[in-house]
C-alpha cells in the first residue's frame, strides 16, 4: 500500500506503463500534477529517482507549452544482458541503488519474490556494517556473485 505521494504517482505510471501495448506512457507534468494535486517538482522528484535506467527506464523530456515526459521500460535480453551487466559492474554500489537492480531483477523474472527480499535483506547496512566505502564495496561483491550464479544457473533446475 502507498505510503506517501510520490509512492502514489510512481505506482500510478507503473500501472499505466503496464497496461500500454507498446512498453511507453507518454504524459504531460502539468496534467499529472493537478490529478495528483501535487506541484510539478513532485512529478520531477518522483521520475527523476524512481525512473532511472538502474530502474529500468528510459525518460525523455521536453519543455515548453506542447512538452511532454516519456517513459519507457529498458526489457532485459534474456541472452546477453545478464553477461553484460556483470561485465560492466561497479565497484561500490550504495543500498539504494542495490535495491532498484534486485527490482529490475525480480520484474524481468530472474528473481521470485522470495529472492529478492531475502538479497534486499542481505545487503542492508545494517546487515552489512561496515563504515563506507567498505560497505559499498562488499555490497557490490556480494550481489555481484548472486548475479554470477543467476546468470550461470539453469533456469530447468529451479
Amino acid at each position: 500500500m502507498p505510503n506517501n505521494i510520490s509512492d502514489i504517482i510512481e505506482q500510478y505510471l507503473k500501472r499505466i506503463l503496464e497496461e500500454s501495448d507498446v512498453g511507453v506512457v507518454e504524459i504531460q507534468r502539468s496534467e499529472l500534477a493537478e490529478l495528483f494535486n501535487c506541484v510539478p517538482s513532485q512529478i520531477n522528484y518522483v521520475i527523476s529517482t524512481r525512473f532511472t535506467t538502474d530502474h529500468g527506464y528510459v525518460v525523455e523530456s521536453k519543455r515548453g507549452g506542447g512538452g511532454y515526459i516519456r517513459i519507457r521500460e529498458i526489457k532485459l535480453d534474456p541472452e546477453h544482458t545478464l553477461l553484460t551487466l556483470l561485465r560492466n559492474w561497479p565497484s561500490e554500489l550504495s543500498q539504494a541503488t542495490s535495491e532498484a537492480l534486485i527490482e529490475r531483477l525480480m520484474r524481468e523474472s530472474w528473481l521470485t519474490k522470495r529472492e529478492a527480499v531475502m538479497l534486499e535483506n542481505m545487503l542492508r547496512r545494517e546487515v552489512v556494517n561496515v563504515d563506507l566505502p567498505l560497505r559499498d564495496r562488499l555490497r557490490s561483491r556480494l550481489l555481484y556473485t548472486a548475479v554470477q550464479v543467476i546468470a550461470t544457473y539453469d533456469n530447468e533446475d529451479h
